[in-house]
């Protein structure tokens, strides 16, 4: 649990700093709701080294090799329990080590968790024992990471994936900081910056326009201003997908966090509505439990949660999109996939997270998408990184945080579907078959020797 908490403490520390600034926490509180999350997720370590220590209590060296299985069937549960958190898996560390990470695409982020898992349990077998046993347990990693190395690179230097019909996208990254995103006197401002990226993307040759997540600082069915936008993308000739705040009329109203299509005639071809909010940015889960945040309560939007994917249709080709922290949902993109997604879009606003690591993990997080399901990757964030990855996970195009620009990249339609697209988190199933197993034979074989005894 220590070992956990010092982990993630180290890795959520700015969601302190973004709920203390934009929520309007006292620091000390502030505090207290990252330290929450910090243990929450280190929860999940302490019940693998609990499993764990039983399954090496029962089985000795046999049960620690077991542990990979415990470890991954704990990360799955942790992406999908209580609407999940399946923020910086144990395989996402190996996005910048290209050829290793193509093992993504037959076994999804999961499986690429349980191989780096396997290989360190590996080298710790050899550190704690000797003779044949410690040469075995350490020369098994070795050989994996070269066979894997080998195959990922042979991957990398195929291109199969990088065939399909080519598009010049224009992102487009507005760079609006957080505080001025909802100043009505700051709204012509933001509108025109939007206008003007994208003028300039187009004359750089740009087929199709990217904006970010809440680009438009009002809502773009409600208001007039979004008459201008339709305008621009009629005298452009280019479709336009763009995030904006939605509001459904009912009783009461819903909210939704929505990403729009417009096509080369200004009209919507298509709308998505964000499935996986945030906590504690969205909404706030177990609010009367957490009685001390209420002024989060009162500062944060009530979403609503959309229900769908849904194909926006760009030059006769199907594209999908993912809002801000949705891409880190393997599962998500595997469906838009499914449902007949050539390309993966995400747009999101990293500007709550200043010049943290959050944005870098967020990037990185998009990166593993990208190689999962063998499709370009296309994002646009308000504050950075945008840019543009190729299905093997080879940045093309990235821009710096802070940095106002509009840059011009080519993706491609890609109708190929990688293995982990049709067999999905089949290692993290079978990971969780193989604990149980083991959970329940070292429960019967204890009952037996306490008989016994």
């Amino acid at each position: 649990m220590i070992a956990g908490f010092i982990h993630y403490a180290g890795t959520v520390y700015w969601t302190g700093d973004t709920v203390s600034t934009f929520g309007g926490l006292p620091v000390f509180v502030a505090v207290m709701v990252a330290g929450l999350l910090a243990f929450y997720m280190a929860a999940y370590i302490a019940v693998f080294g609990a499993i764990s220590a039983i399954l090496i209590r029962r089985f000795q060296i046999a049960g620690l090799w077991l542990a990979p299985c415990v470890w991954v069937s704990l990360e799955y549960l942790r992406g999908i329990l209580i609407g999940g958190f399946p923020w910086i898996p144990l395989g996402n560390t190996m996005v910048t080590f290209l050829p290793i990470a193509q093992l993504a695409s037959l076994v999804g982020v999961q499986g690429l968790s349980l191989f780096v898992a396997f290989l360190n349990t590996g080298f710790a077998i050899a550190a704690i024992t000797s003779g044949r046993r410690r040469v075995v347990a350490g020369a098994v990693p070795l050989v994996l990471i070269a066979i894997v190395s080998i195959w990922g690179g042979a991957r990398l230097a195929s291109n199969t994936l990088t065939q399909g019909t080519p598009i010049k996208v224009g992102v487009i990254q507005g760079n609006i900081a957080q505080t001025d995103k909802w100043n009505p006197a700051r709204a012509p401002m933001i509108l025109e910056r939007y206008l003007q990226l994208s003028q300039q993307a187009v004359q750089q040759g740009a087929q199709f326009l990217i904006w970010p997540e809440s680009s438009t600082p009002f809502y773009f069915e409600e208001d007039m201003a979004g008459g201008k936008v339709r305008g621009l993308v009629r005298a452009l000739n280019v479709p336009l997908l763009l995030g904006s705040d939605e509001l459904e009329d009912g009783d009461p109203p819903k909210n939704y966090n929505s990403a729009f299509m417009l096509d080369t005639r200004g009209a919507t071809a298509a709308v998505y509505r964000k499935i996986h909010l945030v906590p504690f940015g969205e909404y706030v889960p177990f609010q009367r439990l957490l009685f001390f945040v209420a002024p989060l309560v009162e500062a944060v939007s009530a979403f609503s949660k959309g229900t769908r994917v849904t194909m926006m249709p760009v030059e006769g080709h199907m594209v999908s999109t993912a809002i801000c922290y949705e891409v880190t949902y393997p599962a998500l993109q595997r469906e838009a996939v499914r449902e007949g997604s050539e390309l993966l879009t995400t747009i999101t606003n990293d500007a709550w997270y200043g010049e943290s690591s959050a944005p870098y993990q967020h990037f990185e997080m998009a990166i593993m998408r990208a190689i999962e399901q063998g499709r370009y990757l296309v994002r646009s964030a308000n504050t950075g990184i945008s840019g543009i990855v190729d299905p093997y996970g080879r940045v093309l195009i990235r821009t710096d945080l802070f940095e106002t620009v509009a840059v011009v990249g080519e993706a491609r339609f890609v109708q190929a579907k990688t293995v982990y697209a049709t067999i999905g988190d089949l290692a993290a199933y079978l990971s969780a078959a193989v604990v149980m197993a083991a959970l329940a034979f070292a429960f019967l074989e204890g009952r037996k020797t306490h008989a016994h005894g």
